[in-house]
């Protein structure tokens, strides 16, 4: 009796799938697909009738002093190891403030964290104690030594940053 019910319950889905595929499937879209398609056809005509308008004298201003911005940002940064540079700032900001050209980054601040803070924090995360997919992966393959290395070079980066700006 189960395997009559089984088989009886297999055909009918085996049904709605068939029915599915042969009403424009639901893996394309199906009748909505084609309603998306049409009112992004509409969107691009409507916007290719308005002509772009052009950026004022105060428009054009600011955004010279934003480009100007940006290339001091990057220019100001302390020097960093390659290691920090691969495995961090993409996270972290170039010189750990958790901001990268004005923007908030992924990671959090690790500026004016001290040495020991970093360190624990950094095995917590290789070891799965702090549950973080990306650092375990990018920390995994790290031994003791270069998770030392890197917990100094971040403690450090708070006298880092004062010599630059003294040296300025």
């Amino acid at each position: 009796m189960k395997n009559i019910i089984v088989g009886i319950l297999t055909l009918l889905i085996f049904g709605l799938m068939a029915w599915t595929a042969s009403q424009g499937g639901a893996y394309n879209g199906g009748e909505q697909n084609k309603v998306i398609k049409d009112f992004g056809n509409s969107a691009m005509q409507t916007a290719s009738v308005v002509a772009p308008q052009e950026k004022d004298d105060r428009q054009k201003e600011m955004d010279e002093l934003n480009a100007l911005k940006d290339k001091a940002g990057n220019t100001g940064a302390f020097k960093v190891s390659q290691e920090y540079k691969s495995k961090c700032s993409s996270c972290h900001g170039v010189n750990g403030s958790g901001f990268q050209n004005g923007r908030k980054m992924m990671g959090p601040k690790l500026f004016g964290q001290n040495e020991a803070e970093i360190y624990k924090k950094l095995s917590d995360f290789k070891d799965g104690r702090k549950e973080n997919m990306i650092m375990k992966g990018l920390l995994i393959k790290l031994n003791d030594e270069d998770l030392k290395r890197l917990a100094k070079e971040i403690g450090e980066f708070p006298a880092r940053a004062k010599a630059l700006q003294q040296s300025n």
